[in-house]
């Protein structure tokens, strides 16, 4: 009698939990957990733990190239963790600088762009929603499909709000007199947070261009839906 050959094992529920990038993200909410709990008490360890965070956000994707355990699950717990840990850092913001809207406007812009782009890219049958390969802008796919890029213009926000948040000295500070007062005294901080600037202004476009562009995807798809038969 001919031997049957056994059915591979198929990966359980559980184990998809305990992906060696997914335990980091869940170190990584921690981490941002208790800094957020001690941000007013000790700004330098807040500022140490969150950058930890954020640089376990690239640990966590090595990881997952390293032992082939990608995920959606893991891609859904990265981004939510990002946007959340950069949201409660600028409510934070909003609360020590005047005007409060610029770091609110910055927040309700990271959350909608991201939000409409992963949900374009769903719609649009994409496995990421950094598959940006068919658009017409070139700064657009030059930051999603550069990692060094990409990767300046991330740090270089979370450098600048961590950067504000140490040098401020009180509850009423003005953005603008801070900023401007930091650049014109020529020391290592001026320059690293005149990099910064630089860097986060670039994301910020393209946090613009992405939600326009993720916007004109679902208007399109409407549209297609509406002309078939």
């Amino acid at each position: 009698m001919a031997n049957k050959s056994k059915p591979k094992p198929k990966p359980s529920q559980h184990s998809v939990y305990l992906y060696i990038p997914n335990i980091i993200g869940y170190i990584r909410i921690l981490l941002n957990c208790y800094a957020f709990a001690i941000c007013f008490s000790s700004k330098r360890l807040f500022s140490a733990l969150y950058f930890l965070s954020f640089v376990c956000d690239a640990v966590d994707g090595w990881c997952a190239r390293k032992f082939n355990q990608s995920s959606t699950f893991g891609a859904v717990l990265d981004m939510v963790t990002d946007r959340i840990s950069t949201a409660c850092l600028l409510v934070i913001l909003s609360q020590v600088y005047r005007p409060s809207l610029v770091f609110l406007s910055l927040l309700a812009l990271d959350i909608a762009s991201h939000w409409l782009q992963m949900y374009s890219s769903f719609l649009a049958g994409k496995a990421s929603h950094k598959d940006v390969k068919d658009s017409s802008n070139w700064l657009f796919r030059l930051y999603y499909g550069n990692r060094m890029f990409m990767g300046y213009c991330c740090v270089a926000c979370e450098v600048l709000y961590i950067a504000l948040f140490l040098i401020s000295k009180n509850h009423t500070e003005d953005l603008m007199d801070v900023v401007v007062t930091t650049l014109k005294e020529g020391s290592p901080l001026s320059i690293l947070v005149g990099i910064s600037l630089f860097g986060c202004s670039i994301k910020q476009v393209i946090n613009i261009i992405q939600m326009k562009t993720a916007a004109d995807a679902c208007v399109l798809y409407d549209t297609e839906k509406k002309q078939k038969p």
